[in-house]
């Protein structure tokens, strides 16, 4: 389908180009954070300012709660929710996968399976984490207690499902099971946690056999996302985990190399991401890392660590980031630190350039989620604005903003003596496919046109 579509687009392109019609080729947003989970969005013909009368909601859908942001695929929106039992005392209940109608918001069809959140922190045992990866005529969807599901994409069927904890003997962390499956060719490449040597397991995208396992777990799996990167001449499989920095083969799951580094409280959440031969990772208590990876073969150093054990803003020059993934620009770096103030830190030696109050709430675990759009950004705070922006040397630069979503929370349970967030926040990522924004609380789903063409 994706072949498909991808020619019939080249022959439109062909044919405009012949008649001297400019063409706006559209995008569909099919796993975490977009093609190849850069938080690259691609498509022409978007908005550069939010008209003063606002955006205009497509539709609205009913929806369960949940952290799973939506993926977006061949005319369907995929996302995964959670129903408590209001009977059960030990936070039984439902994890569901649902389509939808891109056009419409119209449910084309629901997979649902009984869970338990009992094993999770009350207070954010709220729904699902991991965003939805689509491959073709498959789905595959992890709920927060680690069940896996590959699905028939036309009917929601399962065409093949694991158990982490029942088949590799997962220990579900803290705050449930947060990475989403990454396809590579034929094989899904997974952070499963099984002890004591499969914290990562290739399987068989269509059948579920198992190709390879690797790493060994010696702590918390931890709930960071698997990423693939061309460096030293090779495809690297990236896994930040609770003890380490580890690069490995995706063919093989060989090690190519690691650098250990505890991560607090388990907490390795933001994506680790690349720009040229830097790669970095930050976490809430010790900062940031930055690694300097080889040109010439798969190896790495390491460029500079933080070594703050304070996270406060005036108290610390670093970048302490839990969930927001951080911005490489040449030869800086730009990040949310942990109680929400916006950062710029030079890439080369981590040192703090400028610091800001301006992008998202000045709070514990303040966040935002940053998709790059051209020379420009388009960033969700967790308050539930939509901006546009541009980060620079000198400083930030806000272009636009107007109100997304109303955020609900983080605990979906506050009458049953629960505590609850410091402030109602929204910590799902967007999908940004064509022309849309697609978003999701803890009671709704919606669709949103940045098509310039409708305003």
């Amino acid at each position: 389908m994706k072949v498909l579509k991808w020619m019939i687009g080249l022959a439109v392109f062909n044919l405009t180009q012949g008649l001297g019609v400019e063409v706006v080729v559209a995008d569909d947003w099919e796993q975490w954070r977009g093609a190849d989970r850069l938080g690259i969005w691609h498509e022409d013909g978007i908005v550069d300012q939010f008209p003063n009368r606002g955006l205009t909601v497509k539709w609205r859908t009913p929806l369960r709660s949940g952290y799973s942001g939506p993926a977006v695929a061949d005319g369907r929106v995929f996302v995964l929710d959670w129903l408590e039992d209001p009977e059960s005392r030990t936070l039984d209940g439902t994890e569901r996968a649902v389509a939808l109608d891109e056009e419409t918001g119209t449910v084309l069809w629901t997979h649902e399976w009984q869970t338990t959140y009992r094993m999770l922190m009350a207070s954010y045992a709220v729904g699902p984490r991991a965003t939805p990866t689509v491959d073709g005529d498959r789905v595959y969807v992890v709920g927060a207690t680690g069940r896996l599901f590959c699905l028939n994409v036309q009917t929601g069927s399962v065409i093949w499902s694991k158990d982490y904890v029942t088949e590799y003997g997962t220990s579900i962390p803290t705050w449930g099971t947060a990475s989403a499956p990454l396809v590579d060719g034929d094989k899904l490449i997974t952070v499963v946690g099984g002890e004591p040597d499969a914290l990562v397991v290739a399987f068989d995208k269509r059948t579920g056999a198992e190709i390879w396992r690797a790493v060994e777990v010696v702590g918390e799996m931890g709930y960071g996302q698997p990423v693939i990167y061309q460096a030293g001449g090779v495809r690297q499989l990236i896994v930040w985990h609770a003890n380490a920095l580890v690069s490995l083969d995706p063919e093989t799951g060989g090690l190519y190399w690691e650098q250990e580094w505890e991560v607090g409280a388990g907490m390795s959440v933001a994506t680790p991401v690349k720009s040229g031969d830097y790669l970095l990772v930050t976490q809430f208590y010790n900062g940031s890392m930055m690694m300097r990876l080889n040109q010439d073969r798969p190896t790495a150093s390491m460029l500079w660590q933080g070594s703050s054990r304070s996270e406060l803003p005036d108290q610390t020059d670093g970048l302490h980031s839990l969930i927001t993934t951080p911005l490489i620009i040449g030869d800086y770096v730009y990040g949310v630190g942990s109680y929400g103030e916006l950062r710029s830190l030079d890439a080369r030696t981590g040192e703090r350039r400028w610091m800001s109050d301006q992008m998202t709430a000045q709070t514990r675990w303040g966040a935002a989620f940053l998709v790059r759009h051209r020379d420009r950004y388009f960033v969700n705070n967790d308050d539930g604005y939509l901006m546009i922006a541009r980060f620079t040397p000198e400083g930030y630069v806000e272009l636009d903003r107007t109100r997304l979503v109303v955020p609900d929370g983080s605990s979906g349970a506050a009458d049953r003596g629960r505590a609850r967030f410091e402030r109602p926040i929204n910590w799902s990522h967007p999908a940004y496919a064509n022309r849309h924004i697609v978003h999701r609380t803890n009671t709704e789903i919606i669709r949103v046109s940045l098509d310039a063409n409708d305003y």
